[in-house]
């Protein structure tokens, strides 16, 4: 690979080109000369932007300083942020030891991990962008704490001698010598976890899904100053746009065009075109005003939905969520479908941010959240599986990997991808604690549907603990009722 002298001028322009390229195979090694933080003399630092197989495109970095031997690496994730963070949490057991030293983990530079049980955290400054096992950055984090320890006992011996005991108990940890829990939370949804079990679930290892805060957007740098927003920021007057704009304007135009096709496509288009509303809101990606739509309808056999739908003429982000309307359901829901034909394929699915999804034939399972909420067809939703699943554990796929592992992985692709080619039935369920999915009946009356069975089911005192549903007290609200009733 090329690299270019110390002396020569690095262009800026071409790293930024090979950056936003949908190929980065061919990028050339660029050579800087930076100075040393150790010794204050110039060193060599090396760039190379290259792309992860069924992962991300990483920008890996190399410093060496020939003086004091100094030397670190880093890994920046070159590509776009993701949607939403995740958090991982992983129960580590005492005693197994292969259970850490094998388990691969990314950090990205936006990432935290804790272990509540050491009141221990690591914070994204630490270790930023490494690749590395759970052991390795116990490890790391063990060896820069005891750095300074001389000196410490020197000046503070009652602090060291608290930092020895600190730093016996993280490297009991490191040894699997005690049980403890690692958690690893990523605003920008960048950090990974492997998961050895893959593509079957792995008991010990939890992950889930969050939207970000606003504190963690501006962290991100998705956030302009609160002065500069506040100046930019128009907000339209209510009045200037009725609501029932979109339905009712679009059908009205139609009729004065009197073409029947076109009344049709605007006003079926809507339940009732005066109830869609429109009202300014808040983008999610850089905060200024935006304009968000929204409508109520009802789709036969299911419920009452919200749909909504914002677009952002700042930053051209665009959004559409699909939102269950009513009271929460007392029980949850399993939907059961037997897929047998193509007509099955192009059924319409929609799934909440709540629904898991199981496919016994193959062993897999998707906790509730790993996809989030869609509305999709059981073709788009099988795709959408396998998408996922080699994006997230594109790694089974390097060279350090095992032969019979990577043969694992390609046996399960295939093995998802003839689920479309129907050479057998097999089965689809989806399982939503709070009864907000659905598949769609290909026959007049859903309960002619004998390829399609709901099944439905008491929530344990868990996920309701999860959802929030304990918590919720809706006594003085009922007391309210009662009153006005009398």
């Amino acid at each position: 690979m090329p690299e270019t002298g110390n002396d020569d001028k690095i262009n800026v322009g071409s790293v930024v080109e090979a950056v936003s390229a949908d190929q980065s195979f061919g990028a050339p090694l660029y050579v800087v000369e930076s100075m040393c933080m150790r010794c204050g003399e110039n060193g060599t630092t090396r760039f190379l932007l290259t792309l992860i197989p069924y992962f991300r495109k990483v920008l890996l970095s190399a410093f060496e300083c020939p003086h004091c031997g100094e030397r670190n690496n880093e890994v920046q994730f070159a590509g776009e942020i993701q949607p939403r963070g995740c958090s991982y949490r992983l129960d580590v057991l005492a005693g197994d030891e292969k259970f850490i030293f094998d388990r691969q983990v990314v950090k990205s530079e936006s990432a935290t991990i804790t272990i509540p049980e050491l009141d221990f955290e690591i914070p994204p400054e630490a270790q930023r962008g490494s690749l590395s096992t759970v052991e390795g950055i116990l490890v790391r984090a063990a060896d820069e704490l005891s750095a300074l320890q001389e000196e410490r006992r020197k000046v503070h011996p009652k602090t060291a001698e608290a930092i020895d005991q600190f730093l016996s108990k993280l490297r009991a940890c490191a040894k699997a010598e005690t049980s403890f829990t690692f958690v690893l939370d990523d605003p920008a949804g960048n950090s990974f976890i492997e998961n050895p079990h893959a593509p079957s679930p792995d008991p010990s290892l939890n992950i889930k899904f969050y939207e970000r805060t606003p504190e963690q957007q501006a962290a991100l740098g998705y956030l302009a100053n609160s002065s500069q927003s506040e100046r930019d920021q128009v907000v339209a007057p209510s009045s200037a746009i009725p609501h029932g704009a979109v339905g009712a304007t679009a059908g009205h135009r139609a009729i004065a065009q009197s073409n029947s096709t076109d009344i049709s496509d605007h006003l079926f288009r809507y339940t009732a075109p005066e109830e869609v509303m429109t009202f300014p809101s808040t983008c999610g990606a850089c905060m200024k005003r935006c304009e968000t739509r929204m409508f109520v309808t009802k789709i036969p056999y299911f419920q009452e939905v919200i749909v909504m739908a914002s677009t952002c003429d700042d930053c051209g982000y665009r959004n559409s969520e699909l939102k269950p309307g009513g009271a929460i359901p007392k029980k949850g829901k399993k939907i059961i479908l037997s897929v047998r034909n193509v007509a099955d394929l192009s059924r319409d699915v929609i799934k909440s941010d709540t629904a898991g999804v199981k496919i016994p034939e193959l062993d897999l399972e998707l906790a509730g959240g790993t996809l989030g909420g869609m509305v999709t067809t059981v073709e788009g939703l099988v795709t959408q599986i396998r998408e996922s699943l080699a994006r997230v554990h594109g790694f089974t796929f390097g060279d350090s990997m095992d032969e019979s592992k990577k043969n694992k992985w390609r046996e399960f692709g295939s093995r998802l991808t003839k689920l479309l080619s129907l050479e057998e039935p097999w089965t689809l369920i989806l399982d939503d604690e709070l009864a907000n999915s659905f598949i769609s009946p290909v026959t007049d009356d859903i309960k002619d549907d004998h390829q399609l069975t709901y099944e439905e089911y008491e929530r344990s005192w868990e996920q309701n603990e999860e959802l929030g549903l304990n918590d919720i007290d809706t006594s003085s609200a009922d007391a309210a009722y009662e009153t006005t009733d009398d």
